[in-house]
């Protein structure tokens, strides 16, 4: 879980919270704000997951390949170096 899920949620709740008691107290603008401030974490909480996800995939493409080999140096490889 990273930063960007974490701040998210935080926000997503946050917002809940000042949208129902905009409702509770009869204030659109509290309740409008408290609903934007949710969506703003809704949408970043998806972006961590997104970033978690691609770092998942990355994370497993990786370790699944095995390691390519290193080509040996060949005699001209090495006379190429004593020349150079």
């Amino acid at each position: 879980m990273n930063k960007d899920r974490v701040e998210g949620k935080v926000k997503d709740i946050a917002g809940r919270v000042q949208r129902q008691a905009g409702e509770w107290t009869g204030d659109p603008e509290s309740q409008a704000k408290g609903a934007a401030k949710q969506v703003e974490g809704k949408v970043q909480n998806a972006w961590g997951k997104a970033k978690d996800a691609v770092g998942k995939k990355s994370d497993d493409a990786s370790a699944s390949k095995p390691p390519r080999p290193v080509p040996a140096e060949t005699e001209e490889d090495e006379e190429r170096k004593s020349r150079g």
